[in-house]
């Protein structure tokens, strides 16, 4: 799915969130406190967060996404980062969050946006990013998140309608571009979430939400 919708998928998140979904991942790149780190950006699709993590100072970054035209159009638009220098310390790889081709503790930040509720095992996927970072290292996961409630109920079916008709208008597939607020009404709550990052083994979890509480920033610490 996230193949055929590639072209197109800077343009829907745009529309779809008013443009706020550049300021959620500039938070995270920020909540990261990448300066001087290696950091894996995991589910990079078209590279927002990995150009965000370079401009706040990271010393290298990789880019890892399992849909390789996501990330060929993230090398495309590596040149948004001006300074050469900057795009130089940028790698790109093909993994699977399940199974992640990395060693152990080989990253000191490890971030991603939007990621969690496209993998069909989340516990092992919070295990394989507990198992790359070095002691001591934090991970920090953007994600669309459920909010319960009837306020919640409302906000997510017109989250739904919303994302039909501009996936209708602007890509002629409305049943893919529903996948964001309808998976996203069926995940965990943000509190749900931390628990399960404490559950991986991750101490000082904690989460703060966007956009109407649909949105929520979650991160932890691997144990030194």
């Amino acid at each position: 799915m996230f193949a055929a919708i590639a072209p197109r998928y800077d343009l829907l998140n745009d529309l779809l969130t008013a443009r706020r979904h550049r300021a959620w991942k500039r938070a995270a790149a920020a909540q990261a406190q990448p300066q001087g780190m290696r950091v894996l950006d995991l589910g990079s699709g078209t590279g927002d967060i990995a150009r965000e993590l370079l401009r706040a100072g990271a010393a290298q970054v990789v880019a890892a996404d399992r849909v390789p035209d996501m990330l060929h159009l993230a090398r495309t638009r590596s040149t948004e980062v001006r300074d050469p220098r900057q795009r130089a310390r940028l790698d790109y790889v093909v993994a699977d969050a399940l199974q992640l081709p990395f060693r152990d503790g080989a990253f000191q930040r490890v971030t991603c946006g939007f990621l969690i509720r496209n993998v069909p095992d989340v516990p092992l996927a919070l295990s394989e990013m507990l198992r790359v970072l070095t002691p001591g290292g934090t991970v920090v996961c953007l994600e669309a998140t459920r909010k319960d409630g009837p306020a919640g109920r409302v906000l997510h079916a017109g989250f739904s309608a919303q994302a039909r008709l501009l996936g209708r208008l602007a890509a002629g597939a409305p049943d893919a571009y529903a996948y964001l607020p309808d998976s996203a009404a069926a995940f965990y709550s943000p509190a749900e979430l931390v628990a399960l990052l404490r559950s991986a083994g991750f101490i000082d979890v904690g989460y703060r939400c966007f956009g109407l509480g649909l949105v929520a920033l979650h991160w932890g610490t691997k144990p030194s």
